[in-house]
């Protein structure tokens, strides 16, 4: 789930390799595990900038009131996508913009699409202002945008 084969896993736990010190290494580990990297003496500060990110925390409380652990959640995905949902979970990225992306993370979490497309719509907003957009003087455009997209998307 955090992108090291288990012979590297089982060679930390029996101490035959270093314990690696790169900070996301030790973020994705402490993401799975559902703790603060800073309770790793050998975490250093990070290299990477941490996304503060409503969406973000959004999606983490969500998980927290299902409860529903980390390694159950990351579960659910394939195996291949496990990393990059470890990452958005540590600040690393941003959920996606990607509707059927978005959907699938809202399904593991058994959201409805009204659920889902709210969630999708903030962080489509947040996109476009991030890109320069000005939200209120575009506010005709940007309602239009977003009831096209709603009505297409809650009638799937």
């Amino acid at each position: 789930m955090i992108g090291v084969t288990l012979s590297y896993v089982y060679n930390l736990i029996d101490e035959s390799v270093p314990f690696s010190t790169r900070s996301t290494t030790l973020e994705r580990i402490a993401t799975v595990m559902n703790i603060k990297p800073e309770e790793f003496e050998e975490y250093k500060i990070p290299q990477e900038p941490i996304l503060q990110d409503e969406s973000i925390e959004l999606l983490k409380s969500i998980i927290k009131d299902k409860k529903i652990s980390i390694v159950t959640f990351l579960k659910s995905f394939p195996r291949k996508k496990r990393i990059e949902i470890v990452d958005m979970l540590r600040g690393a990225y941003p959920l996606p913009v990607d509707f059927k992306e978005l959907k699938m993370i809202g399904q593991t979490l058994e959201l409805d699409n009204k659920d889902i497309y709210n969630i999708w719509e903030d962080r489509m907003k947040q996109t476009l202002e991030t890109a320069g957009m000005n939200l209120s003087a575009n506010s005709q455009l940007v309602e239009k945008m977003f009831d096209c997209a709603k009505k297409y998307i809650l009638n799937e």
